[in-house]
């Protein structure tokens, strides 16, 4: 018999904290294609109500992957009482199959609107979209055990949301809306990259393989801090191509944040994963603090008319 929980507890277990990473790429391109609407001529008008299903499409998918990727590490033995006792597996909670069903049930949803959403916008190229995405979802435990993690979340969590929201939001894939890509795929996987760094050893002994363990500690640090300091890089280049609004340049408003991020990570080397023991919870709310300042750049920008010279 199953045990009794709060809704707290259910909602807790989905790692709630972690939600951003997918949230913020779907928003992200909505206010991009809003952008594009009011600069540029010809552009299609956004359709706010398929965007925000995607949105919720994309956390259901995302929680569901969560809870999952926690049973298969509770069963694979990666997580344990001595690295991991807080989670609710390991501590006795939630009994594996509440999760393996829980996690499940929430794919089920997340399917259930995406489903919606093929039969509002009739577009095959959201199906095979949601498709990719949802395998990836499935297998993401396997591939993140084969040193595969970093390619999954670059795809689940920037590529394929901004291909999908732009197909229920304006109908087609906007492919000059990967400028977005690039900084949200770096900072969204440094949260999977330092979270595997952190865990190499305990990884390891339970015969699981990441890429932070192929590359060591030395290059994993260097590729963190790579990962949080590179999109803003970017978005200076970006500006300077045309392909983002001037107020773009806002996101350096947690440009100290990062600088910060990136010190701490130099510790992995010199004092262990201890010093890095947080930078997971840091790095997800980075993404969030850059995708919100992008955000309002790309709508104030769209408001008052502010174009750029975009590729199309």
């Amino acid at each position: 018999m199953a045990s009794k929980h709060t809704l707290k507890e259910w909602y807790l277990a989905t790692r709630p904290w972690s939600f951003p990473a997918s949230a913020m790429p779907v928003a992200s391109t909505v206010a991009y294609l809003f952008w594009l609407s009011q600069t540029v001529e010809g552009a299609p008008a956004v359709d706010w109500l398929c965007g925000a299903l995607a949105l919720v499409g994309i956390i259901l998918f995302h929680a569901g992957g969560n809870v999952l990727s926690d049973y298969n590490d509770f069963r694979k033995g990666v997580d344990t009482p001595q690295n991991a006792m807080m989670l609710p597996l390991v501590n006795g909670s939630f009994k594996d199959y509440e999760f393996r069903r829980y996690g499940l049930a929430l794919l089920a949803a997340g399917c259930a609107v995406g489903v919606a959403l093929l039969l509002i916008t009739q577009n095959l190229d959201l199906l095979w979209v949601g498709l990719a995405g949802g395998v990836l979802t499935v297998l993401y435990s396997f591939l993140k055990y084969r040193a595969l993690g970093d390619v999954v979340i670059v795809l689940n969590y920037a590529i394929l949301p901004i291909m999908g929201t732009s197909i229920v939001a304006v109908g087609h894939v906007e492919w000059s809306a990967m400028v977005l890509a690039v900084p949200l795929g770096l900072i969204t996987d440094s949260i999977l990259h330092i979270n595997n760094a952190r865990d190499a050893v305990s990884d390891r002994a339970a015969g699981a393989r990441t890429f932070a363990m192929l590359i060591g500690p030395k290059a994993s640090s260097l590729m963190y801090r790579a990962e949080v300091l590179l999109p803003f890089v970017w978005v200076v280049v970006a500006i300077c191509l045309g392909w983002l609004p001037p107020l773009a340049v806002f996101v350096f408003a947690v440009g100290k944040t990062a600088l910060g991020m990136a010190q701490q990570a130099k510790g992995l080397v010199s004092e262990g994963p201890e010093k890095v023991a947080t930078l997971d919870q840091q790095s997800a709310k980075l993404q969030a603090q850059f995708s919100l300042t992008m955000i309002i750049s790309l709508v104030v920008s769209g408001i008052v008319g502010w174009g750029a010279k975009v590729l199309l």
